[in-house]
């Protein structure tokens, strides 16, 4: 899996279940730290790559800036959300001790939600309280078009109102009754509280004068002058704005290329408190180049999941987790970093001149047929991955994932075959000329398929990482035997995720490439990839059956409604899946504290060096 996969980057229906989604076979080489002399202080250096940089600081973030680097990497260190989600550890449920409010109460058969917040504190003193709840609920009913996390239908469309009750609680009363699991993980999940001294129009503004903590109708000022702060990325460090911070984390430097500086926020109220005196980034231009780091020990540790490049990995074992020899020697231990996510290529249902045929779902079968998941796995993973064959990742075991998901050993319904993916587009009037299949019977192509049509496409996928280019590289000459001709395009991830949005109908394909269910939504459902009109369905897909389960799975935690949903969507190809890979990250040997949790849930604050 190559770094800075898409989070639109990346769960579970009952919280039992939730708390059981563990990697199967985490093993960790990691050394005892109980010999260890804890030594306070220090600076840890992170490694990450250029192009996967922050470039959004407001939690509030557009389609065109969510991901990973932007969130957990960066944001989640500064401004907590409601409710945490994972651990310092592999735990995959939502964490009540790390977050700003108690666990929700539910009354009223599902249709009321009661919120407590926990009395913690901003850093310029003013309390995290109902009222910066309310500030992003306002915010969310006034721009939610503006917001990522959106789905029709969905918050803030299903709140019929909310009141503050006091200074800590906030009741919401919901339009119907939901599933409070799915509530929880997926809805309220989405909320961040605001301090007050944002809800200002202008610079200097007096705390609260903007009015959106009171009312939706005065957050288009507050919302225009946040937006613009935001894009101002030269003054993230130094403005008084962005340093009013609740998390354990504050910025002292930052730069727009990377190789920025966090510093313990002394006034954090939670548990526990950051013991090292620094955390800088330090940016890379590639995967080999942050290898060549861990080499000379000029880094400490990295972002999952950019670990040791898998060519220089040796092949894993049948039923190993970690190689069986460590490639860095004895200066760095070794983690697994599982990833609770599903990865795919996006197509443009929206394209003009590929759209008619992405939306025959012969043309998607195809397209998956001339996937070679295992062999892309094996070959260019060295056995780290495990193909992706449907909408709930396997790994971590899980019980989300339908049966048809692990069909053909593990293959999913559409195991690899050129063979039939020629076959389904001849036996649909596709003919090949050239070299490249054409169109001959525009009845059997499809609507809005003519004659003399060719099956061809530009493919845009994320430079840096060598097995992300090898990839589509394989994906390009397989699909080639079948009479499919794509030509690919490499530009940096922040470029790619700026470009591949639905309400554009220009780009084509797009290797992003993958959903973590680590917000805006943690259960597997699929509202935020597959409902119509999600800000983040950036292929534009549509299915009313597809809304109809979606629609079932958020009421009824019924686990064989949740595997109808799945099923469809696996069967469905909304997305051609790509294989999931795991990294395998080293960690310097005198660092301890140091995990990996399929949410990519980032702690930094327990780590801490030894003397």
């Amino acid at each position: 899996m190559g770094a800075g996969r898409r989070k639109k980057l990346w769960g579970v229906v009952a919280v039992a279940a939730a708390a059981s989604l563990v990697a199967a076979g985490c093993g960790s080489s990691s050394p005892s730290p109980s010999s260890a002399k804890v030594a306070n202080g220090g600076t840890v250096t992170v490694g990450q790559i250029s192009g996967e940089t922050p470039n959004w600081i407001w939690p509030f973030t557009p389609a065109t800036n969510y991901s990973v680097s932007n969130s957990q990497d960066f944001e989640w260190l500064m401004y907590r959300p409601l409710y945490m989600f994972g651990n310092n550890g592999n735990s995959a449920s939502v964490n009540y001790p790390l977050s700003t409010a108690n666990a929700p109460a539910y009354s009223d058969g599902g249709k009321t939600v009661t919120i407590t917040m926990k009395g913690w504190k901003w850093s310029d003193g003013e309390s995290v309280d109902a009222a910066d709840v309310a500030f992003w609920l306002n915010m969310m009913k006034a721009e939610k078009d503006n917001y990522a996390g959106y789905t029709p239908g969905t918050l803030p469309d299903n709140l019929a109102s909310f009141q503050v009750t006091s200074a800590n609680t906030i009741v919401l009363h919901l339009t119907r009754a939901y599933a409070s699991t799915w509530f929880t993980y997926n809805q309220l999940a989405e909320i961040t509280p605001m301090p007050l001294a944002w809800d200002v129009t202008s610079a200097g503004g007096k705390p609260g004068s903007g009015g959106c903590n009171t009312s939706a109708a005065k957050c288009k000022g507050v919302y225009t002058f946040l937006t613009a702060q935001a894009k101002n990325t030269s003054s993230y460090a130094s403005s008084p704005l962005w340093s009013v911070v609740d998390g354990p984390w504050k910025l002292s430097t930052f730069s727009i290329g990377g190789n920025d500086t966090f510093v313990p926020n002394k006034h954090y109220s939670g548990s526990p408190k950051p013991r090292v005196t620094a955390m800088k980034y330090l940016t890379y231009t590639t995967d080999s180049a942050l290898y060549t780091a861990y080499r000379t020990g000029t880094v400490d540790v990295a972002q999952s999941p950019n670990g040791i490049p898998y060519e220089d990995l040796p092949q894993k074992s049948a039923n190993a987790v970690l190689p069986s020899t460590n490639p860095l020697g004895s200066a760095y231990y070794l983690e697994p970093s599982y990833v609770f996510a599903i990865y795919y290529f996006d197509i443009n249902f929206k394209n003009p001149t590929d759209g008619p045929m992405f939306r025959q779902l012969y043309f998607r079968q195809a397209l998956q047929y001339m996937d070679d998941e295992e062999g892309i796995s094996q070959k260019l993973y060295r056995g780290y991955a495990y193909p992706t064959t449907g909408p709930v990742p396997s790994e971590p075991v899980n019980q989300f994932e339908p049966a048809i998901e692990s069909a053909n050993s593990g293959q999913g319904p559409y195991p690899f075959s050129v063979a039939k993916a020629k076959s389904l587009l001849t036996s649909h009037g596709w003919a090949m000329v050239g070299g490249v299949m054409t169109c001959q019977v525009p009845a059997k192509c499809g609507a809005g398929i003519a004659k003399g049509t060719q099956a061809k496409f530009t493919m845009s996928y994320v430079t840096g990482i060598s097995t992300a280019q090898q990839e589509v590289e394989v994906y390009k000459s397989d699909a080639a035997e079948a009479g499919i001709q794509i030509s690919l395009v490499g530009e940096s991830y922040n470029t790619v995720i700026g470009t591949a949005v639905n309400t554009s109908t220009k780009w084509e394909v797009s290797d992003l490439s993958g959903w973590a269910y680590n917000g805006p939504g943690f259960e597997p459902t699929g509202e935020p990839l597959f409902a119509t009109g999600a800000s983040s369905n950036t292929d534009s897909y549509s299915s009313s059956e597809e809304d109809r389960l979606i629609s079932e799975v958020e009421s009824n935690s019924s686990l064989t409604l949740f595997h109808q949903y799945a099923t469809y969507t696996a069967q469905q190809l909304p997305f051609i899946w790509f294989p999931t890979a795991y990294s395998v990250q080293p960690v310097v040997k005198n660092l301890h504290g140091v995990t990996f949790n399929p949410y990519l849930t980032f702690l930094p604050e327990y780590w801490y060096f030894s003397k």
